[in-house]
C-alpha cells in the first residue's frame, strides 16, 4: 500500500505513460516550486521547474488531467498558509505538492520548531481535501555559500517535516537524501536556486516518490573546467555583487522578490505551455 493508504501504482506501460490515480494536481510553495533557476520563455511566467516537469509526465495518458501551480517566489510559510491553502482547497485537488519554510529557515532567528507548528496547521488544512500530499524536505546545503551556515537548522526542520509527514499520511520527497544535488552544476548561478539540471533531477525523485513510471532519464552533469584559486575567488566576488548583495538589501528593506508577482498557473487546467503571461522576474532575482 501507498503511504496515503492508496494502492501502489505499478504499470507495464511505456515510460511516460504510467497509470496513476490523480487527475487534479496543485503545487504550493515558493521560488523552488515556481521553477526559479530554470528559465524557459515557453513556460508561463518564464520559468519551467520540477513541478511543471512532474505535471507533464502525469498528464501523459491521463484524461481530464488538470494542473495548477500557486507557488510564488519569496513566500514565507505563513504567507503560503494565508494565501495558497484556501485557493488550493477551492481547486479540489487529489494530489498536492508542498515545499514551504525554506525562506524562513535561512533568515536570522528562523526557528525550525516554530515553523513545524505552522506547517502542522497548513497540513491539517490541506488534509481535509483527502488528496495525496507530496511533502518536500530541504536539500543538504553543506557546500552552498551563505546557506551552508544554517545547515543545522535545515536538518532539524527536516526531521520535524518527516514527523509531520507521518502524522498527516503524506508522501515524503526527500531532497536531503538526494546526493546528486551536491554537484555544483545542479545549482543556478545565484547559488540559491536549482539549475535546469537540478530541477530535472528533482522531478525524477518526486515521480519516484509517488511510485510513478515516467519518461525522464537521469542526466549526468558535464565536468567543470578546473579553476585556479584566483579564478574561483573572482567568481565569488562577482556572485556576491550580483546576487548576494541584492538579496541582503531586500532583507534589510523588508522586500521580497515576489512582490507584485502572481501565481503562474492559478487555475487547474490541462498541462500546456500556451497560457497567459504572468509578470516576469525583477532585476537581480534571488529567493
Amino acid at each position: 500500500m501507498h503511504p496515503t493508504g492508496k494502492p501502489l501504482v505499478h504499470t507495464t506501460t511505456t515510460p511516460g505513460n504510467g497509470h496513476h490515480p490523480w487527475t487534479r494536481y496543485v503545487a504550493l510553495g515558493d521560488s523552488f516550486t515556481e521553477g526559479i533557476g530554470d528559465p524557459d520563455p515557453q513556460s508561463p511566467g518564464g520559468y519551467r521547474g520540477w513541478a511543471d516537469r512532474v505535471a507533464e509526465e502525469l498528464s501523459h495518458g491521463t484524461e481530464d488531467f488538470a494542473y495548477a501551480n500557486l507557488a510564488i517566489r519569496g513566500r514565507l510559510l505563513a504567507q503560503i498558509l494565508d494565501e495558497q491553502a484556501g485557493a488550493a482547497l477551492e481547486l479540489h485537488p487529489d494530489l498536492i505538492s508542498l515545499c514551504a519554510g525554506g525562506n524562513d529557515v535561512i533568515r536570522p532567528g528562523g526557528d525550525p520548531d516554530v515553523l513545524a507548528d505552522k506547517m502542522d496547521s497548513l497540513l491539517r488544512i490541506l488534509s481535509t481535501t483527502g488528496a495525496t500530499i507530496l511533502l518536500f524536505t530541504g536539500p543538504d546545503i553543506r557546500d552552498t555559500p551563505v546557506l551552508g551556515s544554517v545547515r543545522g537548522r535545515v536538518a532539524i526542520y527536516n526531521e520535524n517535516l518527516r514527523t509531520l509527514g507521518a502524522r498527516h499520511d503524506a508522501v515524503i520527497a526527500d531532497m536531503w537524501a538526494l546526493r546528486e544535488l551536491h554537484a555544483q552544476q545542479m545549482w543556478a548561478p545565484d547559488r540559491l536556486h536549482f539549475s535546469p539540471l537540478g530541477h530535472h533531477t528533482i522531478a525524477i525523485m518526486a515521480l519516484e516518490a509517488l511510485n510513478i513510471e515516467h519518461g525522464l532519464k537521469p542526466l549526468v552533469p558535464e565536468p567543470l573546467d578546473p579553476k585556479t584559486w584566483r579564478q574561483a575567488r573572482g567568481q565569488d566576488l562577482v556572485w556576491a555583487r550580483s546576487h548576494l548583495a541584492p538579496w541582503v538589501l531586500r532583507r534589510l528593506r523588508h522586500q521580497s522578490s515576489g512582490d507584485g508577482i502572481i501565481a503562474k498557473r492559478p487555475m487547474a487546467a490541462p498541462f500546456t505551455t500556451d497560457l497567459p503571461e504572468t509578470p516576469g522576474p525583477p532585476d537581480n532575482l534571488t529567493s
